[in-house]
């Protein structure tokens, strides 16, 4: 799978942007929106599969937003990550959502992400890096922490 580089490095320097603003008034008078991600993951032989939908509940639609997977265990040095993804860290991937529609979902994400050894479980935490300075009241739709033990049985989040 190809990555776009381009939009990806926009999404992210975008991100740290906000970051940076995340205490100004800037950050908060952007629109509330209901970001909301659901899907499945599975670990199995160093392997780790995760399947999302991000969802909009609104009030308002976005342009795009960026999700981030933070893992326990490190990840491989080399990963043939999914378009619009991109490696954050060690032990971190980023992925943009695409628009989200009022009341609406998000492109489908889809990761084969390879671990640097195996492991008998993993952690990890799902959570909204960057939404455009959108206010998001309900983050118990969008933070998750799932554990995937090294079966290959698929968890649901």
């Amino acid at each position: 799978m190809a990555v776009r580089r381009g939009a990806v490095r926009s999404v992210v320097v975008a991100g740290l942007l906000v970051l940076g603003l995340s205490g100004s008034a800037e950050a908060r008078s952007g629109p509330e929106a209901d970001v909301a991600y659901h899907g499945q993951m599975s670990l199995a032989q160093g392997q780790l599969r995760v399947w999302l939908v991000p969802q909009n509940e609104g009030p308002a639609a976005l342009p795009n937003a960026t999700l981030r997977l933070r893992l326990s265990a490190e990840l491989a040095d080399r990963q043939e990550l999914a378009e619009g993804c991109a490696r954050a860290g060690l032990r971190e991937v980023v992925c943009e959502t695409g628009e989200l529609p009022l009341h609406g979902q998000g492109r489908h994400i889809g990761l084969l992400l390879e671990l640097r050894e195996r492991v008998p479980e993993v952690v990890v935490r799902i959570d909204t890096w960057w939404n455009g300075g959108a206010a998001d009241r309900d983050l118990s739709n969008n933070q998750h922490v799932v554990l995937a033990l090294d079966t290959g049985d698929a968890y649901a989040f």
